[in-house]
């Protein structure tokens, strides 16, 4: 089966600029573009608003990494990761009867996004996520209990986009901004 061509005239997002900034940031700290070579692409980048201009402003690059999950998981017990632990790109969390609590506050977050899956059963999970994180929820599902979040008040725009997705059981999940 062959893959579709893409529309190369579908404009671009959000998260497909910050790709493309990240991965010029990439290749500048490689030593693959010269200083002057990186305005000139991330002034293109920012700029533009198609698939295809996007596309143009990237040729010359190395092909981007597949980004990799990795995966914590405990059949019963505690998953706890907390401090200066750093973030990777996608997470799977998985836990049948424990309890699981992620503090993104002080973790090293290199990304513009992260991915964090819960394949949980029964216990509870918390995540606290640094303070100017946005949070997006939409995929993920729950059986018993409900998700408990409230969104910070005239937060800071900026930070890192923590997206959250995957099934929980009967636990509940509780997701709290840091106070610093």
């Amino acid at each position: 089966m062959t893959a579709l061509p893409e529309d190369r005239s579908r404009p671009i997002g959000d998260d497909d600029r910050d790709t493309a900034v990240r991965r010029l940031q990439e290749a500048y700290a490689e030593g693959r573009v010269s200083h002057e070579g990186l305005d000139e692409r991330l002034h293109q980048v920012l700029t533009v608003k198609t698939r295809g201009e996007l596309a143009s402003a990237l040729a010359s690059l190395p092909e981007e990494k597949a980004i990799t999950t990795s995966t914590i998981g405990a059949a019963s017990g505690r998953i706890k990761r907390r401090g200066a632990w750093r973030v990777p790109r996608s997470l799977k969390v998985e836990s049948a009867f424990g309890r699981v609590h992620l503090d993104l506050s002080r973790a090293v977050i290199e990304h513009s996004a992260v991915d964090i899956e819960l394949q949980l059963g029964t216990g509870r999970a918390k995540i606290t996520v640094p303070r100017d994180a946005i949070v997006e929820m939409e995929d993920l599902t729950t059986g018993w209990k409900d998700v408990r979040y409230k969104p910070p008040q005239g937060s800071r725009p900026g930070g890192p986009r923590i997206r959250i997705s995957g099934a929980m059981g009967y636990g509940r999940l509780k997701i709290r901004h840091a106070r610093r």
